[in-house]
Parts: C-alpha cells; structure tokens; sequence
C-alpha cells in the first residue's frame, strides 16, 4: 500500500488540474461569448445645418456617435461640433437605455458649451450654475409607428410662465415607410407645456419633419447613407431643408 500511495497523489493532481484548466477554459469561453454579444457603434454624421425637434441649433456640424449595447442596455456619447461658424454651440451627450421589444427607457445627460457657466466647464454639476442638463424618456416602436415622450429633471432646464422649472418636455410620433427604393420618415412633435427652453406658451407643435434616406453605393463593400430633411417650426414659424451623409465602418 506505501508504494501505491505515491501513484495515487499523482492521479489526484492530475485529475485535479484538469478541473483547473477545463474551469478556466470555460471562463475563457464564457467571457468570449460575451464579448461576442456586445454591440459597437461607431459613426458620424456630417450635417448641412444642426436642427433638433424643430429648433436651429446651429449652422453644418460633424455629429460622431461611439456606442456599446449588451441584450437591450446600450450607453452611447453623441456630440455636436460647428464646421463653419466658431461661435456654434459645442455640445457632448451621454445616454444610457434600455430596450425590451418595443419597449424602450432613457436618460441622457446633455451638455453644452454655453449655458448657465460662462467657462463651459464640463466638470461643473452646480444646479445654479451647470451648463448640463437631464432629460428622461419612455416609449415605444409599434413597427409601423413609434412614440416617445421626454421630460428634463434637472440641470439647465427652461422656465415656465411663473419663472419656475418648466420640466420642458416634449412628445414625438414617427412613422417609417418606403417609397421609390428611398426610405422615409415622417415625424410631428410637440411641447405640452409652456417653457422657454423651446420657446412655448403651452402646448405647441414645434416639429413637423419628412426624411428621406438612400444608401449610395462607393464600392461594391462600401456604402454612404444620404439624407435629405425637410422641417418645420409652426410655433415659431420656421422652416429648414437639411443635407447630410454617414460615415459608418
């Protein structure tokens, strides 16, 4: 039995490391598969002028998304940089969402170079004196059309006809469809409420917008989406035509 015991460790460290190296490969294979759902985005857009929900927030910009998404929860920074005009408001923003189906969920911290800080200091949260500001969102993609509803919390937000927080909120249908090989959009949005923050009294449609999106082909692995815009402001009676393209890998 003595000269049998020696034998016996060694079968009890081998089977012992295998243990090891299978658990550890399937760590590996686990963090690889992993790794294999998550999502990256990256893209940017390179816009004629920079008009958001019915406003003219600027002249032609260069708009870059970065993303990631992992089964539905997705964290994506998007900005906004003047091409043109120096003087055009930066602007660098950061949401974190969740989608379930048709159902999705948000919040986007926005930040702008000019605001309440003079100095657009990133780095300041000051309530009084932050140049961010903090919007929630809900909706939902019935397929043939979508819905969705904004609300700012925080930050930098307008003001209401009392010079209180107006909680500016603003409300957005969209309907997708095709026509002639083009993909289009048509979206109409509204402010609820009074708030200068969109330039509102009370409720007020402040985007009427048609949008039509063609992928010109480069090479035969390499395409650029085109679009073309078409909005309206009836609140503030204004009206754009928009041109831009995407540059994605």
């Amino acid at each position: 039995m003595k000269n049998l015991l020696p034998h016996c460790n060694k079968l009890k460290r081998k089977k012992s490391m295998k243990k090891i190296v299978l658990f550890a490969m399937g760590l590996v294979a686990g963090a690889t598969t992993h790794a294999q759902e998550i999502e990256t985005t990256i893209s940017g857009d390179v816009v004629s002028s920079y008009i958001w929900r019915g406003l003219d927030l600027g002249s032609a910009a260069i708009q870059p998304t970065l993303g990631v998404e992992y089964k539905g929860l997705s964290l994506t920074a998007w900005g906004s940089y003047g091409l043109v005009d120096s003087a055009d408001t930066k602007e660098f923003d950061l949401t974190l969402a969740y989608t379930a189906g048709g159902f999705n969920i948000g919040v986007t911290d926005y930040w702008f170079s000019s605001g309440l800080d003079p100095e657009g200091r990133y780095f300041k949260y000051d309530a009084h004196g932050t140049n961010h500001v903090y919007e929630a969102n809900i909706g939902y993609d019935f397929g043939v059309a979508s819905l969705q509803w904004f609300t700012n919390f925080a930050g930098n937000d307008g003001v209401n006809k009392d010079g209180k927080r107006a909680y500016s909120s603003y409300l957005e249908a969209s309907v997708p469809f095709k026509l002639a090989t083009v993909d289009w959009t048509a979206t109409a949005g509204a402010v609820p409420f009074a708030t200068d923050a969109y330039g509102t009294t009370g409720f007020a449609v402040t985007n009427l917008a048609l949008k039509a999106t063609k992928d010109i082909k480069v090479t035969d692995s390499f395409t650029i989406p085109i679009f073309g815009q078409v909005v309206a402001n009836p609140c503030a009676q204004k009206a754009y035509l928009v041109l831009g393209f995407t540059l994605q890998p």
